[in-house]
């Protein structure tokens, strides 16, 4: 009786360590055993230990990314508790000030408006807007084989400004569309349906770049800004710089698929049918859609005129509209309405994030790797152009072996802001921070970049190799025409 009882402990017991998580601690006491620096404090060899750790889990999955954000908040305590201080050498931080410095991100406004965002995400499943606002858009566009390409493009744009996250957006898409290739009756492994959820992945990675609220990226790229820059990017100034090149990538996007994939009918009966059918089963718009519809416009209309009608940030004006859309009666959602929708594990690796890149630049870890990389690279010696063709190619590299943008964000973003102070010249480091911020969301290539991937990967109607093929032109062709802008749009407007 006893062992049976016993036989589920001893098997998990029997699990072992992964792989990836014992070459981080490898990777973490190598760097701590290296000669440190002569410019280099203590402190801050310790957080680049502590930040090797963090990019080898985070790029090997060796156990969650929440998992991981509580193991490098330990080892921030401890490390940086028992390391002597940079202002006085001869004070150690103490592991009271190392802890604090380890939730640093959790009082940034950037946080809280990630938070903001996935209640407004949550909100718009909770009322089916999300819903209704995608097979509207598809009704209006049509549904023959081109146009279902171009619409799966246009409700991506839609839910992109008014569902603050990918993963719900996509995850909203996804089974509209299935339900339209079911509708076209044909199989799922066709041209067509392989076409259609690769725009869906692909359409809403670009217009990540477009929109500064669609991803969780952007906004600790807005969080690193504030730290280390001491200024940010508006929401209107964002969309004016990146939305054109989502215009223009999303028609790319559109022309590829076509090409690589070309549909086996250029019309097929039954999908405007499937469509209005569905749109009529959920009856006309509730009251609580329509409350959540105008709160949506209302915020959009607020981020778009900041710093033009009114100086409230965009934090403040989310938080506004959050307080209408949980107010008794004229509300839309109590908090056990939507308690269980947000991803809160989210909103922890978020926060340690933001703590990892400020401790970096705290200690100057973020200052003198930056200059190591300047004095070994000879970035110092090329113009604004070569430097972001430099440091915009090493992302999407990098992104390669990434499964989370906002890791990525995290892991390198400081370190690419210290290196662009670091640098000589008369050039915007906020915008070129934009710009690289753009590039953090180049999850194009392999479905296991971006949560939005993985979500239309799961519908079995195209393959990695599919995905791959499509993936890379539109990261080729994104990379070159963001050159492009460097050189003309964002120059112009002095973010270069």
């Amino acid at each position: 009786m006893s062992s049976s009882v016993n036989a589920p402990e001893a098997q998990t017991n029997r699990v072992k360590i992964p792989l990836g998580l014992w070459v981080g601690v490898a990777v973490m006491i190598g760097v701590l055993l290296l000669p440190l620096p002569p410019d280099l404090p203590v402190a801050g060899h310790r957080v680049l230990a502590i930040l090797a750790f963090a990019v080898v889990v985070w790029i090997t999955e060796a156990v969650s990314y929440e998992a991981s954000a509580i193991m490098i908040t330990s080892l921030m305590a401890f490390l940086l508790g028992t390391a002597p201080t940079v202002a006085d050498p001869s004070v150690t931080y103490g592991s009271s000030a190392a802890i604090s410095l380890a939730l640093t991100g959790f009082s940034n406004s950037a946080l809280a408006l990630v938070v903001g965002a996935l209640f407004i995400a949550a909100a718009m499943t909770h009322t089916g807007l999300d819903r209704r606002i995608a097979l509207v858009t598809l009704n209006s566009i049509g549904v023959s084989t081109r146009r279902i390409l171009l619409g799966a493009v246009a409700v991506t744009i839609l839910l992109s400004l008014v569902v603050p996250s990918a993963t719900a957006r996509s995850a909203c898409v996804v089974p509209i569309m299935m339900g339209v290739i079911a509708a076209f009756g044909v199989d799922k492994r066709s041209n067509i349906a392989a076409g259609i959820m690769i725009i869906v992945a692909q359409g809403t990675s670009i217009w990540n770049i477009g929109i500064q609220t669609a991803a969780a990226q952007n906004l600790l790229t807005v969080g690193f800004m504030d730290k280390m820059l001491g200024a940010r990017v508006s929401w209107i100034d964002w969309l004016i710089a990146g939305a054109p090149w989502a215009v223009i990538m999303s028609a790319v996007l559109i022309f590829i698929v076509l090409k690589l994939l070309p549909p086996e009918s250029d019309s097929i009966p039954g999908g405007k049918a499937a469509v209005s059918a569905t749109l009529t089963e959920l009856g006309p718009m509730s009251g609580a859609q329509k409350r959540l519809l105008a709160v949506s416009v209302l915020l959009l209309l607020a981020w778009a005129t900041e710093g033009k009608l009114h100086r409230f940030d965009t934090t403040t004006t989310t938080y506004a509209g959050l307080v209408i859309l949980l107010m008794p009666r004229i509300g839309v959602m109590t908090w056990k309405d939507v308690q269980a929708r947000i991803p809160w594990g989210t909103v922890i690796v978020f926060g340690v994030g933001i703590s990892l890149g400020t401790t970096l630049l705290t200690t100057q870890a973020g200052q003198w790797l930056g200059a190591q990389v300047v004095a070994h690279t000879g970035l110092d010696q090329l113009g604004t152009l070569g430097v972001f063709s430099i440091l915009a190619a090493f992302l999407i590299l990098i992104h390669l072996g990434f499964a989370s943008a906002t890791a990525l964000t995290s892991a390198l973003l400081p370190i690419l802001i210290a290196v662009l102070q670091t640098l000589p010249g008369d050039f915007s480091r906020l915008g070129m921070t934009m710009a690289l911020g753009f590039v953090v969301s180049y999850g194009f290539i392999l479905p296991i970049n971006a949560p939005q991937n993985m979500v239309c990967l799961g519908t079995e109607t195209f393959n990695a190799k599919q995905f791959a093929r499509v993936g890379i032109l539109v990261t080729v062709v994104g990379y070159l025409l963001m050159l492009v802008f460097a050189a003309t749009w964002w120059h112009w407007l002095g973010w270069m």
